[in-house]
């Protein structure tokens, strides 16, 4: 059944959103094929609308099906390959876990205006205006409750690697970019991320791309 599953996401030096579906589907071992189409470019957005109208990455497309919205693939996911990891077991956890990527999802903007993703850089930390800063203490604040109460079996935020990692993950390459500093739980936390397979696989893929785009290097 998964290998009909085909995903089509921005380069992986700058697509947060592309991020999350694929780390999702890598670290729950689930095979897929991808596509990549460079972002900001004359044609990305017509190249895109070959696979959804929305012209928007990521897309993913099962057979005649097209789900074309990051946390909307990642549930279309965990309904249809049950028996994995994709949301905690436990009924309170996976409610949190599903809030917080759901508060992932819609917010945090002070946070992805001023750290553009680009996973192959270090830049410096922008100015943490009143907006970023109080991005900054909610994403922690989150990390740090999701560790201490649902945490105890593992590294990541409900112990096993869940998407609610995967849709935290853009926000921890960022964090890595642009040298947010953190306390020891949050370190911890993004240590672990950092060093999971699926990131790390990311990471090469993203050095060996070709392309360049001048808004996100900077």
């Amino acid at each position: 059944m998964s290998k009909d599953l085909h995903l089509v996401i921005g380069n992986k030096a700058y697509s947060s959103w592309s991020m999350r579906p694929w780390i999702a589907l890598k670290a729950q071992g689930v095979d897929f094929r991808e596509t990549v189409v460079c972002l900001d470019q004359p044609d990305t957005s017509a190249k895109i609308k070959e696979f959804s109208a929305a012209g928007k990455v990521p897309v993913l497309q099962h057979g005649d099906l097209t789900v074309w919205d990051s946390l909307a693939i990642v549930e279309y996911l965990a309904e249809t390959f049950p028996g994995k990891n994709w949301w905690p077991a436990d009924a309170k956890a996976r409610a949190v876990a599903r809030a917080v990527s759901a508060e992932m999802h819609s917010g945090f903007a002070a946070v992805r205006t001023a750290m553009t993703m680009n996973v192959r850089k270090t830049l410096p930390t922008p100015e943490l205006t009143e907006a970023v800063s109080a991005d900054l203490a909610r994403i922690t604040t989150i990390w740090r409750d999701c560790r201490s109460k649902f945490g105890a079996s593992g590294p990541f935020l409900f112990g096993a690697f869940s998407n609610a990692d995967a849709m935290y993950a853009p926000v921890v390459t960022r964090f890595k970019t642009y040298g947010v500093q953190l306390d020891a739980t949050c370190r911890a936390y993004s240590d672990a991320m950092l060093n999971h397979p699926a990131m790390r696989e990311w990471y090469i893929s993203a050095a060996g791309e070709p392309w360049i785009v001048a808004k996100y290097e900077k």
